[in-house]
Parts: structure tokens; C-alpha cells; sequence
């Protein structure tokens, strides 16, 4: 019975075009996309964000997707071509960039459902059964063959995946669905402040991932239809999901993980969110669990050699307790806890680095204390410098602090030209 289920899943996914959605401003995040759009914004200390819903897909057996591009894209689109290139056109595998190219209008995307209605002729050109549009943004891990089997076996015509989340923090936050007792979508609502709660659970509610399977030629005609509508936002929240629950089946498909009751998935949208979710990793057991040789997250990297630490003596001395360190780190004489490090990172000696996440390609001199900081890629810390003790004191030297006491550097903010760093290396 098992192998008959992997067989009927993998014939599904075998016939799903995957179309992720990359083009995100992420102005929220403030300087770290100032550079960068906010799928190509490094995570976990080796990966990018956008190396997530792409690593889920060819787990999920879906080899064919676009990527659709549009926001300051150079670093994705160098990291994409880099670390997800490989794959071979006459082996039924793709994974191609889709930047905004006006291919139906006279404008740039303008929404996600433009996004993929400017598209429809490379889709249709792959002919599949299915069209699963992602979200680039988010950090998950999820078997798609699972929501697509949900969505064949409840005669969907549109299945949106959801997480059960508690209403105060959906409020404001969440597009939010009304369901029957069937999982059958009755409504939905953009970021309302009285979320609707479950059936079954007046404390909680069903919030929308961002995450669409749609039958092929269904999704082509809404999304016709939607252009038509001058009124129109051109969302798949806002405009297409409210246009056809009325008339046809739209189904949600509630999310977890296949080993526990408990979802992961974290929309690292803000400073803060940010910060936090790099801080999960370097829990002794992160519930996002990075090492699993089944699941495992793809990415681009350089080789590097291992990390090193040197200096063994009482007031120099090179450790890194309950933290996360990457290949090419030297970590002289200093003291890292609970930190993230990525990749050719230098922190020399005397110093003291807490709940840090540091960026690639960082330099920090002696005597510094940083506490509870984002450092972007690139940067270089002069001697003695003190960050994250007087929040005063370090927005009066330009770094931006957030709601919850996070501090962002940047190059901008040291007095470092970012023509300085490789544009790749953004």
C-alpha cells in the first residue's frame, strides 16, 4: 500500500509545474533589503531564504520551476544560476528565472497574480496538470506531494495551505479563512482584526501561507478574468481567492510537519522575526531541524576550509558556546554565545559576542562587545567598538534599532561604500 501511495503522489508532483514567487520587496526588513530582495536574504548561516521553498520542491519530486524575479535581483538570480543551474531541460527538469519582462502589459508585475498571468504562455508550454505558485519568503520545510494528493482527493479546483495559529496573533497580521467542518473555504479575509476562528477551536484560527495549488486551465481562466477587472489589486488574497469561493471548491489544506504535530514555518519579514528565527537555530535542539539527511535544505556555497579556533589563554581564548559557525570563520582569542556565524567571518581577539547574528565575509577587530546585533555582510567593526549595551547611544552613531532591542549594522551605517563589496556578495 505504501509503494502504490508513493507511486500515485510521485505521478502528481511528475505532473505540477511549481511557479515561486521571488520578486518581494521586504521593506520592513529596512537596510538588510536595501540591496537585495528579500528572498535572496542569507538564513540558518549557509542559506539564502529562497533556497527553502526550492529545496522543498525537489524534495517533493517537483523538478519544473520558475522562478519570477523582479526586486533588486541580482544576488538571487547570481545564487540561482550558481546553486540551482544544474538541472537538465531533457531529463523533464527545470528550474528557470522569470524576471518582470511586460510580456502581457506595459507594466511591471503589479501584483502576485499578475505575476503569474504574465506568465501564462512559459506554463502552459510545460503543459502540466497542476500549477503550484509559493511563496520565496518564508522559512519551512513541507512535503507539496501531501497537499496535492489532498487536493485530487477533495475535487478542489483551488487548494490554499494554512497553519493553525492563535487569533490575537493572526490579528492584523494573516490573511485568515473561514472554513466548514470539511476544510471547505467560506471566506477570506486580508489581515482582518477579528480573525474568524475554527469550527472546532474558538481560540485559534487558519491563517494563509501563501501557498496555491490550482488545476491548470482553472487558474488560467480566473487569472483572465481578474485582468479583465480594472478594479482589481491583481492578488491572489485580495482579488482571486474572494472572487470563486462562492462558486467553486476551494479547499485549505492544514500544515505539518510529517514527524510532529507542530508546523514550522516562520515569515522572517520584520528585524525582529529575523533575529529571532536565526536565533532558533542555535537552541540545542532547534525545532527546525537543519541536519536531517532526508529533508535536506540545497544551497550555493564557496568551498571553504573548516572553521578554526586559536588562543588558549585565561583572558584570550577562542570559543564559541551554544552557537552556530560556518566554514572559512577564525574565531582568535574572543568569546561567542549563542551567536550565528556565517561563512568567512574574522573575530579577533579580547572580544565578547552575544545572540549575534553575523552576515558573510565580516571582519570584527579587538576589544569589541556586541550584544544582541545583525551585522550585514561585508562589514568591518573597528577596534574597540561597543554595540547593542546603550540603544541611545547606537542610534545616535546611525544603526537602526528595532522594536524588541535588536541593533542593525551595515556598511552604509560604518561609513563603508557597499560599492566596496562585490555585488554578488550582496
Amino acid at each position: 500500500m505504501a509503494d502504490n501511495s508513493s507511486r500515485y503522489i510521485s505521478n502528481l508532483t511528475r505532473d505540477t509545474y511549481a511557479l515561486i514567487l521571488a520578486g518581494g520587496r521586504g521593506s520592513r526588513l529596512h537596510e538588510l533589503t536595501t540591496w537585495r530582495a528579500k528572498p535572496a536574504l542569507y538564513f540558518g548561516g549557509k542559506f539564502r531564504i529562497i533556497d527553502f521553498p526550492l529545496s522543498n520542491c525537489i524534495n517533493s519530486g517537483i523538478r519544473r520551476v520558475g522562478v519570477v524575479t523582479q526586486y533588486k535581483s541580482h544576488s538571487l538570480i547570481r545564487h540561482l544560476v550558481r546553486g540551482w543551474g544544474h538541472f537538465k531541460k531533457e531529463l523533464g527538469e527545470s528550474i528557470e528565472i522569470l524576471p518582470a519582462s511586460q510580456r502581457f502589459s506595459d507594466n511591471w508585475y503589479e501584483g502576485t497574480a499578475d505575476a503569474v498571468f504574465q506568465n501564462i504562455d512559459i506554463i502552459r508550454d510545460e503543459l502540466p496538470r497542476f500549477v503550484m505558485i509559493l511563496s520565496g519568503d518564508h522559512i519551512y520545510r513541507m512535503d507539496y506531494g501531501n497537499m496535492l494528493a489532498h487536493h485530487v482527493e477533495s475535487g478542489a479546483k483551488m487548494t490554499v495551505s494554512c497553519m493553525s495559529v492563535p487569533l490575537e496573533e493572526a490579528a492584523g497580521a494573516f490573511g485568515v479563512m473561514e472554513v466548514d467542518e470539511n476544510y471547505r473555504i467560506l471566506g477570506f479575509e486580508e489581515k482582518p482584526a477579528n480573525p474568524p476562528p475554527l469550527p472546532n477551536d474558538p481560540t485559534r484560527c487558519l491563517a494563509s501561507m501563501g501557498n496555491y495549488v490550482f488545476d491548470t486551465e482553472f487558474l488560467f481562466e480566473q487569472l483572465r478574468k481578474d485582468a479583465k477587472n480594472t478594479g482589481s489589486e491583481r492578488d491572489f488574497g485580495k482579488d482571486i481567492i474572494p472572487s470563486i469561493i462562492k462558486d467553486h471548491p476551494v479547499y485549505a489544506f492544514p500544515f505539518k510537519n510529517s514527524n510532529s504535530g507542530n508546523a514550522y514555518w516562520r515569515d522572517v519579514g520584520t528585524i525582529d522575526s529575523f533575529w529571532e528565527a536565526n536565533m532558533e537555530m542555535v537552541a540545542p535542539v532547534p525545532q527546525l531541524n537543519l541536519y536531517d539527511q532526508k529533508w535536506p535544505i540545497w544551497t550555493y556555497q564557496e568551498q571553504l576550509p573548516p572553521a578554526k579556533f586559536v588562543w588558549e589563554d585565561l583572558d584570550r581564548r577562542g570559543e564559541a558556546i551554544n552557537s552556530v559557525v560556518s566554514g572559512g570563520c577564525i574565531i582568535s582569542g574572543s568569546t561567542l554565545r549563542r551567536s550565528l556565524v556565517f561563512s568567512n567571518v574574522r573575530v579577533h581577539s579580547y572580544g565578547l559576542i552575544e545572540e549575534a547574528v553575523i552576515l558573510p565575509d565580516v571582519e570584527i577587530k579587538r576589544h569589541c562587545k556586541l550584544r544582541k546585533v545583525i551585522i550585514d555582510r561585508g562589514c568591518t567593526i573597528p577596534e574597540g567598538t561597543v554595540i547593542g549595551y546603550d540603544h541611545e547611544e547606537d542610534k545616535a552613531r546611525g544603526f537602526r534599532v528595532s522594536e524588541k532591542g535588536v541593533v542593525l549594522v551595515t556598511r552604509e551605517m560604518l561609513g563603508l561604500p557597499v560599492g566596496g563589496l562585490n555585488p554578488s556578495k550582496v
